[in-house]
């Protein structure tokens, strides 16, 4: 394997994964701040780097309906979009997952209007955590390079067989340039290797048929058994990642760890803002307070049990949301660990916070206040307030 050291933008780093693995269709309309993505890819096919067929359609909507139908017929497709894009997706979302089509979405997060705001949170993807999709988060550049490398491994497997939104933050990581490491052309595509499809409409030997009505007496069965492909999917996104870590060198699982080894007081969160955090970590760290933080990679499968075996030990945690869900149990990052902390029996004092909503600022200083805020909790000199909002305008 060849690497380069280069610097690029996420959705440059995305676009020239997007080249280097080849995909066979790629079907997509523009939106803020994915457009990137996809007019980088034309670029790419206009100048024959690439045999990508590109499909330009009429809006989200049809984009995700054409991706379905060339993943149907045997093609290995993707499509990328943001924020109002992913909603007008909505519905197609559903039939994606529930026909088991190993499609891949580049997800580029901005909030979604109500009212109009173009910037960075996590309410367009959190919105479609419930539609049967695998969901990788990236903290960086790199991370969003390499989470598209290995996407189509994960969801091409046969005992997943479920799309995956390759998550990135609109304009902190898709816009923002960093240094990256890439890959030659010919290691990724030998990673990633040729879509070899079991089942589709193409295939001439055996008529079938994708996507039917499915009454009463077969619905059911088929959402259990998506549940049960994407509980399968944790091994096998760990099982790719450790053979990505041979040819990168980059370590990669369900979520990292930072400091957590004797850690008192941590953080969860996910995406960007995890280096913010970790920066705060180091400063609380030299004045001998023992933080720590878990950036979440894979939102879908949750890694529920895994969490809270890491969080069993500490004091206090602190769970970021970058969404709002509106319930009475807090965000989707939220509900979901302070739930699975229950179930493990992981008796830890669990607070839900809101940060960056909207693109809101969030600062090494803000995380330190949080800390500071979890470690009063623990200490019972200050009563247990759920649901704040970081860097909320008084």
């Amino acid at each position: 394997m060849v690497s380069k050291r280069d610097r690029m933008s996420g959705n440059e780093a995305v676009a020239l994964a997007i080249k280097q693995v080849n995909p066979d269709v790629m079907p997509a309309f523009p939106i803020t701040p994915s457009t990137e993505i996809p007019q980088m890819v034309s670029t790419f096919i206009a100048n024959g780097e690439i045999d990508t067929e590109f499909i330009p359609v009429e809006s989200e909507h049809s984009s995700m309906s054409a991706v379905i139908g060339a993943s149907a017929a045997g093609a290995r497709a993707l499509t990328a979009t943001s924020s109002c894009g992913l909603a007008f997706m909505w519905e197609e979302l559903y039939i994606a997952a529930s026909d088991r089509l190993p499609v891949v979405l580049c997800a580029v997060n901005r909030a979604l209007t109500g009212p109009i705001n173009i910037n960075c949170d996590h309410s367009d993807t959190m919105g479609a955590r419930d539609s049967g999709w695998l969901q990788v988060y990236a903290e960086t550049n790199q991370e969003a390079y390499d989470n598209f490398i290995m996407a189509y491994r994960v969801t091409e497997h046969p005992d997943v067989m479920l799309p995956m939104m390759v998550c990135q933050d609109g304009f902190i990581t898709s816009h923002a340039v960093m240094n990256i490491e890439t890959m030659d052309t010919e290691s990724v595509r030998e990673f990633v290797g040729e879509y070899q499809p079991a089942n589709f409409l193409l295939n001439s030997a055996m008529p079938m048929a994708i996507g039917p009505y499915a009454n009463s007496p077969f619905y059911m069965e088929t959402k259990m058994n998506q549940r049960l492909a994407m509980k399968n999917a944790k091994k096998v996104i760990l099982d790719v990642c450790a053979e990505y870590e041979k040819l990168s060198g980059r370590k990669y699982g369900l979520f990292e760890e930072y400091k957590m080894d004797d850690a008192e007081y941590a953080i969860v969160i996910m995406g960007s803002a995890a280096g913010t955090t970790k920066d705060a970590v180091d400063a609380l760290r030299e004045k001998g307070i023992k933080a720590g933080m878990i950036k979440i990679r894979v939102f879908r499968p949750f890694p529920g049990e895994e969490l809270a075996a890491a969080l069993k030990n500490v004091k206090a945690v602190a769970i970021l949301d970058r969404a709002e869900s509106f319930s009475g149990q807090g965000g989707p990052v939220g509900s979901e660990l302070k739930a699975a902390l229950m179930d493990n029996g992981v008796s830890t004092i669990a607070v839900n916070y809101f940060y960056g909503i909207g693109g809101r600022d969030y600062t090494v200083q803000d995380a330190e206040a949080v800390y500071d805020d979890i470690m009063n909790y623990a200490s019972g000199s200050k009563p247990v307030e759920q649901f704040q909002y970081i860097g909320l305008r008084k």
